[in-house]
């Protein structure tokens, strides 16, 4: 089975600062652990909510580190230091916006300012990013109406074969005729 290496962003100034603990980053690792069969390793980085930053910390993360997908926490609001989703368009080569559009319809059943939310996805470096809400109840959600689509992603950009725990998530792969 393959290994696969994850990288894991939260954007917030006040948890970069330590001023409070990072519990979004966490979620995303434990919701992938839930999911994943596979063997993961993780790359995790709390950073500011600052532009190049968070840009060169995704590049380096898909290209450097090599991860298979890279999952973010904040930034995807409205507000002005919100720019996790800027980062992301400015880094990727391809978008993925039915990411966004499906987590936003999930959210809007639970809270109507999730149309306020700017979450995306896209292709770096061969690595598939997805920019996911701060809260960790948002963030399972989220993955939870995402994630079927993320193993097949993963095939066809050339990442390795996830394996899932069916009994916590169902993905779709078509059969091979």
């Amino acid at each position: 089975m393959d290994k696969i290496k994850i990288g894991v962003i939260t954007t917030s100034d006040r948890a970069s600062q330590g001023i409070y603990e990072d519990i979004s980053g966490v979620a995303i690792m434990d919701t992938m652990k839930e999911y994943l069969l596979n063997e993961c390793e993780y790359e995790y980085r709390c950073i500011p909510d600052e532009q190049s930053l968070i840009e060169t910390t995704l590049i380096k993360l898909s290209r450097d580190e090599k991860c298979d997908i890279i999952v973010t926490t904040g930034g995807t609001g409205p507000a002005m230091r919100d720019v996790t989703t800027e980062a992301t368009e400015n880094v990727c080569q391809k978008l993925l916006p039915g990411f966004g559009e499906q987590m936003r319809a999930v959210s809007l059943q639970y809270v109507p300012t999730a149309i306020l939310s700017r979450q995306t996805a896209g292709i770096c470096n061969g690595a598939l990013i997805i920019n996911l809400p701060g809260k960790p109840k948002s963030i399972r959600e989220c993955l939870d109406a995402v994630f079927p689509a993320v193993p097949y992603c993963i095939d066809l950009i050339g990442g390795k074969y996830m394996q899932v725990d069916a009994s916590v998530i169902k993905i779709f792969r078509p059969k091979a005729k």
